[in-house]
């Protein structure tokens, strides 16, 4: 009997859902790429969850079943033949336990697995992941009242992941930390493009209704407590070193590790304006005229230091389609 009321409130969920899983099974392929969200998504889940709720809920005013899934009682039990308050209670108990099991031994690995897969990304890995599969594990945790359970495992998984991280850029060499955490910053943000959406069931029904968050700001101060807080002061003194001397850091990663720290936290431009400035704009104080022959002088300097770099002056360069002319004549 537990069996059939499986069967059926699971159908039921999967039915109330369907434009949602129908949509993932037409949009999403099996290759690891965003998760595009159409833009009638949230409102097909409230929907849902508003009559999964009618459905599930017990007819009996007596009772409150936690378990959604767990909440249907065999409707050919007569009134005369009903069973008793604690032979109902021991049921909805072994079917609670049924449901938890099933989140720990089959959602909550499949999950792991993926996101271990994402948050790596190992281009030796030939992994396909199944988005239409993880969203559907993370819909099914959600309908079964599992939502703060699979977001503490969430947090902790991945900050777990990045207390790697960090250590792994504590032992990098100096000259190759702003590179290396630039790599770090990029793959986690990148990861994040593919975790949110799949986890987007848990954060409206949960992480923005009962905590009033959002996933993806939630997942990137994890990112700036255990790995960019831990690092930026070493981090702002290469950079300054760096920015005096140009071309000693590519350019574009020198303008990728000083925008992602100052998304993750705008107080860090303060430790280096002149570093911040350069790829934030708004950053320094509006110019004043006193200050006019400063700005002359650095701008003088960064001529003569691309000049020893091999790049030419402006003066010295030929327009196209112009001809030279011999001052000798």
């Amino acid at each position: 009997m537990e069996d059939m009321e499986d069967d059926y409130n699971h159908n039921y969920c999967a039915n109330s859902a369907s434009g949602q899983v129908l949509y993932l099974r037409n949009e999403l392929s099996d290759v690891p790429q965003p998760l595009s969200i159409s833009p009638g998504l949230a409102t097909r889940d409230v929907a849902a969850q508003e009559n999964h709720s009618k459905v599930c809920s017990s007819s009996s005013s007596s009772l409150k079943f936690m378990d959604s899934d767990s909440s249907s009682v065999s409707s050919d039990t007569s009134e005369t033949d009903s069973p008793s308050a604690a032979s109902i209670a021991g049921k909805l108990t072994l079917n609670s336990g049924s449901k938890f099991q099933d989140y720990r031994t089959t959602y909550w690995p499949n999950l792991e697995k993926a996101i271990d897969h994402l948050l790596i990304q190992n281009p030796m890995d030939h992994i396909s992941i199944s988005y239409e599969q993880i969203y559907s594990c993370v819909y099914k945790c959600v309908c079964q009242q599992h939502s703060e359970l699979l977001y503490k495992d969430l947090m902790l998984k991945i900050t777990t992941h990045l207390q790697q991280v960090s250590s792994d850029l504590q032992i990098s060499p100096p000259r190759n930390l702003i590179e290396n955490f630039n790599i770090a910053l990029t793959r986690y943000t990148d990861a994040l493009q593919c975790i949110v959406p799949v986890f987007i069931y848990m954060n409206k029904f949960y992480i923005e209704t009962k905590l009033n968050r959002d996933l993806r700001e939630d997942l990137m101060k994890l990112f700036t407590d255990h790995v960019a807080e831990k690092h930026v002061d070493t981090l702002i003194p290469l950079l300054l070193e760096a920015h005096s001397m140009p071309f000693q850091v590519r350019p574009s990663t020198m303008a990728s590790v000083v925008k992602g720290l100052y998304t993750l936290w705008p107080d860090w431009a303060h430790l280096a304006p002149a570093v911040f400035s350069g790829f934030i704009p708004q950053i320094n104080p509006p110019t004043v005229e006193s200050q006019l022959s400063d700005y002359a002088a650095r701008d003088q300097k960064l001529q003569m230091e691309l000049s020893l770099n091999g790049f030419p002056r402006c003066s010295d360069r030929q327009r196209p389609g112009s001809t030279q002319i011999d001052k000798t004549l």
